[in-house]
């Protein structure tokens, strides 16, 4: 089966949930027999070179994956210049395949990178089945800040055009899936898979709970984080019997000087990041609005009770087994939920701790969810 993956960045050389995510979902396809040629970009001059690609996957230089790497292009400063770059870069990626397009038995293009070809379609041109796959679907979520708002209505009529005319569109499920549907995409069309984690984040050896409840938060400063009304909450908790530490970089004018508030700044190493989260009990995510995130299923690998906002596929992660879900941009309930977490006894939260745990093992590693995706694309093939 030949699959073309079309993405904007692959981590480690673009950092973000949608470049990790591009990440694995190549490394185990080729690791699942797929003839895999992947299309992806960077915001800088020296492109790596497909060993660089190999070498970050762990693969052999005579596995089935094929590289292309491409500048993601400059659309100017003038408002609106996001979109123009990325429609010139699904142009470009459309050239680099153009020839032999019809090559392809499915082509998984994630967000604007399937532009021209949902253009194409519409037009009756004769391609490959081709799904999409947008992450967050921001731009139809509660804003955090009029400035969002205006972002949002920016995006959101190329996204429903994209969705129109492509085949398929990949969903995490949950809220995430009645986003797409409203767009005016059929069920029929709708592919709910959840994204994953690398088997080797689940951790081994949980110790038991003691002392303090530990908190940790995980991300850089964004509005539509939640971090304001995070920090905000934690100022109106009755207790200090609790520790909370923040991963990211975080402005200096955004920190709280206190005693039990730890910030460690940004931290790009594996290895730290599990060390610090190791010593915490209770991952916090506050977001306005999400897919399903990546650093949910890392704190659920590592043995955090989660405390997050209902939003995009969160539900799909965190429930009352291993956590609590509150509603986003609510100060008291997130303020009473981090207040409950702190007075839950060990025995119950270890529970919490150790279900994260086993979710991420029955349903969101690699290797489940690569063979999931294989299998309906398989039978979209079938189908055609």
């Amino acid at each position: 089966m030949k699959i073309a993956i079309l993405t904007d960045g692959i981590y480690p050389f673009v950092i973000g949930g949608m470049q990790k995510h591009s990440f694995y979902l190549t490394k185990f396809l080729v690791g699942l027999g797929a003839e895999v040629t992947l299309v992806h970009c960077v915001h800088a001059k020296e492109l790596p070179e497909r060993t660089d690609v190999l070498q970050a996957m762990d693969l052999d230089e005579d596995c089935s994956l094929e590289v292309i790497c491409l500048p993601f292009p400059d659309g100017g400063k003038l408002p609106g210049h996001y979109l123009k770059s990325n429609y010139f870069l699904s142009q470009n990626i459309y050239h680099q395949l153009k020839d032999r397009i019809n090559s392809f038995d499915f082509i998984y293009a994630k967000g604007f990178t399937s532009w021209v070809l949902a253009d194409l379609k519409r037009k009756g041109a004769d391609l490959p089945p081709l799904g999409v796959k947008f992450h967050g679907y921001e731009m139809f979520q509660p804003p955090a800040s009029l400035r969002a708002r205006f972002e949002q209505w920016l995006l959101r009529g190329p996204v429903k055009f994209i969705h129109e005319h492509t085949d398929y569109v990949f969903s995490y499920g949950g809220k995430i899936s009645d986003i797409i549907r409203k767009i005016g995409v059929a069920n029929s069309k709708i592919i709910e898979i959840p994204t994953g984690i690398a088997s080797d984040w689940c951790r081994t050896n949980l110790t038991a709970t003691e002392g303090k409840r530990k908190f940790v938060f995980i991300g850089r400063y964004e509005r539509r984080k939640g971090i304001e009304e995070l920090t905000q909450s934690l100022a109106q908790l009755n207790s200090t019997d609790y520790l909370f530490e923040f991963i990211g970089p975080i402005p200096a004018t955004k920190k709280t000087k206190a005693d039990n508030i730890l910030y460690h700044g940004k931290v790009m190493e594996t290895e730290k990041i599990q060390a610090i989260i190791d010593n915490c009990h209770v991952l916090v995510t506050p977001s306005h609005s999400e897919g399903m995130p990546n650093v949910i299923m890392e704190g659920m690998a590592r043995g955090l009770a989660i405390v997050a906002t209902n939003v995009g596929a969160v539900a799909q992660q965190v429930d009352p087994s291993n956590g609590w879900l509150i509603e986003p941009n609510n100060i008291d309930e997130l303020t009473s939920t981090l207040q409950k977490a702190i007075s839950t006894d060990n025995n119950t939260h270890d529970q919490l701790r150790a279900q994260s745990i086993e979710k991420i093992k029955q349903h969101f590693t690699w290797e489940i969810v690569s063979k999931h995706t294989l299998q309906e694309i398989s039978e979209r093939i079938e189908t055609k």
